[in-house]
């Protein structure tokens, strides 16, 4: 009695979280990987954070910023003495004293002063700030590469993890056909008590796997709200698509021309080596003149207490210009030399990363025509698989077959199914990694 009712239980809870996910998805949201992206990219807090930083080097990138434009200033002053004057006449000696005496001076104006030419250096650092402006873009672009590489990979994950706990869930059902086909007959003397056990044992092995992969496929989908920043991270997604679709028509050739063209993270090495640059023509600029003019216009009120002038009043303009060189620097020998160390060595970083990225390519390249290879094999195995179960099925319902043959029968579908989701997802993933690298991987933003 209490087997049967722990059978009872089992079945039961087998039938209603079969039916829980399907009514979950009646409520929620229906959608795709591009509204899955756009949702992440515009709410993604780390897409956010990177665009600050970007907008941050966009300020800096100005003229102004980079010495070209004058400086004008605006001043005012007022200052004064109080003190004691003693005057001693030279013909008589008569000695005279002022005490308390006040002297004051107002000065106001503004003064423009402006390097017009600084070798050059002045228009390097304008350069160098734009090349930063365009890493910064880079930056936030290689963020947003990762960030729909990760998404779309945990997209085709939760797929994955759907169609995994879908075979589970047909897995259960066999059992749970096998187990009433046997009990029955066990009633009526067909089949031993033994075949009945092992029926039921089977059932909630089955039962217990299905169960498992819910807890899988809802951690999944927490991760996939998780990265597109839904507050609720428990929300039900319901996705349309029901299958992971593989591209099988990538090209090596034209994967590797992309990357080198294309590459985030090798555009960004290649704009170092322009900063680096402009840093070797900042210290040989120290090698011209230097011109810089300055003018003004200003007001002076000089009042005096004493004084035969009781005040006096100044204005006026005031212009000049100052050309300079600088005929020694110990130090620009030494910058010199590591300007130029600096160049030789973010070549060679260039370099190392253009290889480490053939390198990489090559790999997912070679596991992406293996993998896909698998997938061809293994749906061909599938077919057979089906059809060993039907005809298996066949037999064991005309008592010509064990069921422990049944059973083996039944898991060779089920590793058959397996075998094949994990080799088409293995497949996605190497293509996904592949977008990655040759920068077409926003191409999964498009319909």
């Amino acid at each position: 009695m209490r087997n049967k009712i722990l059978w009872l239980a089992l079945w039961f809870g087998a039938g209603l979280a079969q039916a829980q996910p399907d009514s979950a998805r009646v409520r929620g949201h229906v959608t795709n990987l591009q509204e899955c992206l756009a949702r992440g990219l515009e709410h993604n807090f780390s897409i956010k954070m990177v665009k600050n930083q970007q907008e941050v080097t966009a300020n800096n990138a100005t003229p102004a910023n980079a010495g070209l434009l004058p400086t004008v200033d605006l001043s005012a002053s007022y200052g004064g003495d109080w003190g004691t004057t003693r005057t001693t006449s030279r013909p008589s000696g008569a000695v005279a004293t002022e005490r308390g005496a006040f002297d004051g001076t107002l000065n106001a104006g503004v003064d423009l002063n402006w390097t017009v030419f600084d070798g050059f250096s002045v228009w390097t650092n304008y350069k160098q700030l734009k090349l930063l402006k365009e890493q910064g873009e880079l930056q936030t672009r290689i963020a947003i590469e990762d960030y729909v590489a990760s998404l779309t990979a945990e997209y085709y994950n939760y797929i994955q993890e759907n169609i995994r706990l879908k075979n589970f869930r047909y897995a259960m059902s066999l059992s749970r056909e096998r187990m009433r086909i046997v009990e029955v007959r066990y009633h009526i003397g067909n089949f031993s008590r033994l075949d009945y056990l092992q029926a039921k044992v089977d059932f909630n092995a089955d039962s217990a796997q299905y169960m498992k992969q819910r807890e899988v496929l809802n951690t999944s989908r927490i991760r996939l709200n998780e990265l597109m920043a839904n507050e609720n991270v428990a929300e039900w997604v319901g996705i349309r698509d029901t299958a992971i679709d593989v591209n099988p028509d990538l090209r090596y050739g034209e994967l590797w021309q992309a990357t080198l063209a294309a590459n985030a993270s090798l555009l960004v090495a290649g704009k170092n080596t322009e900063v680096v640059r402009a840093d070797y023509k900042k210290v040989m600029s120290r090698d011209y003149p230097y011109v810089r003019l300055n003018a003004g216009y200003g007001y002076t009120l000089n009042h005096y207490e004493l004084s035969s002038t009781r005040k006096r009043d100044n204005w006026g303009l005031n212009a000049g210009i100052t050309v300079g060189f600088n005929l020694f620097d110990g130090k620009r020998r030494m910058q010199k030399r590591n300007a130029e160390l600096a160049i030789e060595y973010a070549e060679l970083e260039r370099e190392e990363l253009k290889l480490s990225l053939k390198a990489d390519l090559s790999d997912l390249w070679q596991a992406y025509r293996n993998n896909w290879q698998i997938v061809l094999m293994e749906r061909q195995n599938l077919v057979a698989a089906e059809e060993n179960y039907e005809y298996a099925n066949l037999r064991y319902m005309k008592g010509d077959l064990s069921g422990f043959e049944m059973r083996e029968a039944q898991q060779s579908l089920l590793d058959a199914e397996e075998r094949l989701l994990v080799a088409e997802y293995d497949t996605k993933m190497c293509e996904i990694s592949l977008l990655q690298l040759s920068g077409k991987v926003l191409s999964y933003l498009e319909e």
